[in-house]
This record gives structure tokens, C-alpha cells and sequence, in this order.
């Protein structure tokens, strides 16, 4: 428990910008209280699109130009992250500040495990909550909104989109449809 609190302190002195005081600060709340997460009392919020996603991949309802199926596309980054065809943005960050975040989230791991480490039988106490069975359910929703999205993005290279609409390496021939 001493290296836990040492390893904290280090973090946010590590951590000089007030902005990554502020993450580390907001983090150790989440992390304190993630075995409310165990025992099904907070639940991950699964955004409405994903859902959609999982109750219909491959639904083209409305999705007849190129810009509808861009702006999917853009619903579907919002909730999962940038897909793995468009590249980082630069986020103009120094490594210092890259450092002190690596220490914040590697602190926050800490005290999560710590908080979560007490609770004797705790897959059992998951199981028995529900909580592991909305967790596969977050889980299967990211699933199909990845597909979904690698999906739309097929269809709108064959309709010869212009990214976003298709993958970011996507040139059209000749005029894209708009």
C-alpha cells in the first residue's frame, strides 16, 4: 500500500501541467469507485449508434449519397475512436507531457486494481451482479460498430465516395458522387 501512495505522489508531481492534474485528479474518483462497477451499481454507457449497429450492421436505409454514409461514419468515430486507417492527430503535446500522462494512467491502473483486489471471489460477484454480462454487451457493441463502420466505408468505395465516406487512402475515379 506505501508504493501505491508513493507511486501516486510521484504521478502528480510527474504530472506539472494543471490540466494533467486535473485528468489525475477527476481519474481517481472513477478509479476509487471502480468496484461499483463489479457489482453492477455503474454501468458503461453504450452510445445509440452502437447499438444500431449491433441491431443492424448492414442496414442502407438513408444511406444513398455519399455524404449521408460520411456522416454515419462520423457517428460511428464519435463513439469508437478514429478508425485505424486515419492517422493520429498530432496533438502538439511535449514528451514531458506524454511522461506525466503515462504516469497518471499507469497510477490510476494502481488504484484501481487496489480498489478492485479486495473483493474476495469478485469474477463469482460479477457474474451473480450482471455486470460481466453488460460488460460482453459493451463489448459486442464496439464489435459491431467497428464493423458497421468498415462496412460503410466498402460502400462508399464502391459508390466512389470521397473520404470520409471511404477509407482515408481512397482515391475516386474520376468525379466522386457527392
Amino acid at each position: 500500500m506505501r508504493a501505491l501512495v508513493l507511486f501516486t505522489a510521484v504521478a502528480v508531481l510527474l504530472s506539472g501541467c494543471g490540466g494533467a492534474v486535473k485528468d489525475f485528479g477527476s481519474g481517481v474518483g472513477a478509479a476509487a469507485t471502480a468496484p461499483l462497477d463489479d457489482l453492477n451499481l455503474r454501468r458503461q454507457y453504450i452510445p445509440t449508434v452502437l447499438l444500431q449497429a449491433e441491431a443492424n450492421p448492414y442496414d442502407l436505409r438513408n444511406l444513398n449519397h455519399c455524404a449521408t454514409i460520411g456522416a454515419e461514419i462520423a457517428r460511428l468515430n464519435d463513439a469508437l475512436g478514429p478508425d485505424t486507417d486515419e492517422p493520429p492527430a498530432p496533438d502538439g503535446s511535449t514528451l514531458g507531457e506524454r511522461a506525466s500522462d503515462a504516469a497518471s494512467r499507469a497510477a490510476l491502473d494502481a488504484i484501481r486494481d487496489a480498489t478492485t483486489d479486495f473483493i474476495p471471489g469478485r469474477s463469482w460477484i460479477r457474474r451473480l451482479s450482471g455486470a460481466e454480462q453488460h460488460s460482453r454487451h459493451v463489448q459486442s457493441a464496439i464489435q459491431a460498430g467497428r464493423m458497421r463502420r468498415a462496412f460503410l466505408k466498402g460502400v462508399g468505395m464502391n459508390r466512389n465516395c470521397a473520404p470520409p465516406a471511404a477509407p482515408a487512402w481512397f482515391r475516386p475515379r474520376g468525379r466522386s458522387q457527392r
